[in-house]
């Protein structure tokens, strides 16, 4: 039978015979699920997905791993040469070292006695004294309850040779000023001149006779840190050298509340040291 012969099964259109088969398109297949574009391609849904073998590449080559983390630059300690990190290494060894004895030998200022201190309490007390020194007397069972201020004057040797012998300066008074209002009120300001007074008092009699193998190093400490206040603050003593100064205490009792029947004199008791001579290189201006 001729291929374009007429199928007797095929339907029959208005126009006669529509059996007739046309030799089929090589490009155009049909979809089994009927779904076939008009042109002649496939739905895109129902393309064939390449396979992708276990190593997730068509190809078969195993995929590129992550790429490595950056390195992150050394800082600190670690970004030194081995040469500095033992430097460093040391450095902080032997702070460790001096801060652990000060700790230690500040311990032992403050324990009672035992068989360290007494075997060696010269030493303990020449590390402590005077700078690191500790004072307890907020916890006594009777707190200090005066207010002391420490004042001085001096005797200056002025340019034309003539001397000059200086008002009383209230140097307490000053630190209570810089110090009143102050968020991070001075270390200095605070407990310098207080603490070097309290040292010369434990370490003085009433009538000023040294009690004590301190002695001596309190009369210098105190007279020191005056010098050096009279040359920064006062101007007399800016203007010549000075040869000769004077310290007193200014005693004052702390009022009670007014509730209180407790009646203490308000009247200030003065504590007058001697004139002490002022050594050459304190004079010349070594401690300012």
């Amino acid at each position: 039978m001729d291929a374009y012969d007429e199928d007797s099964r095929a339907p029959h259109g208005p126009d006669g015979s529509t059996g007739a088969r046309r030799p089929e398109d090589p490009e155009r297949r049909e979809d089994p699920d009927g779904r076939e574009d008009p042109d002649g391609r496939e739905d895109p849904e129902h393309q064939e997905v390449p396979t992708r073998d276990a190593s997730g590449d068509p190809d078969g080559s195993p995929p590129p791993g992550p790429p490595p983390p950056p390195t992150a630059p050394r800082t600190g300690v670690a970004a030194l040469s081995p040469r500095y990190q033992i430097g460093a290494a040391v450095a902080l060894a032997v702070v460790a070292v001096a801060a652990c004895v000060h700790l230690a030998m500040v311990f032992l200022s403050l324990a009672p006695a035992n068989t360290v201190t007494k075997q060696h309490g010269k030493a303990i007390q020449e590390w402590v004294y005077p700078e690191f020194e500790q004072n307890w007397k907020l916890f006594a069972p009777n707190p200090l309850q005066q207010n002391i201020a420490v004042q001085v004057r001096a005797e200056v040797r002025m340019k034309d040779g003539s001397l000059r012998t200086t008002g009383w300066n209230d140097l307490s008074a000053r630190d209570g000023a810089a110090i009143d209002g102050s968020l991070l009120p001075s270390h200095t300001e605070q407990n310098e001149l207080r603490r070097a007074w309290d040292f010369f008092a434990a370490t003085h009699a009433a009538d000023n006779r040294s009690v004590g193998l301190r002695g001596s190093l309190s009369e210098q400490y105190v007279r020191r840190i005056v010098v050096m206040r009279l040359y920064r603050e006062d101007a007399t003593s800016r203007e010549g050298v000075i040869q000769r100064v004077q310290v007193r205490s200014c005693t004052t009792n702390v009022q009670p509340p007014k509730w209180s029947r407790e009646k203490v004199s308000d009247k200030p008791v003065y504590r007058l040291l001697p004139w002490w001579t002022v050594a050459a290189d304190e004079a010349e201006g070594g401690v300012r």
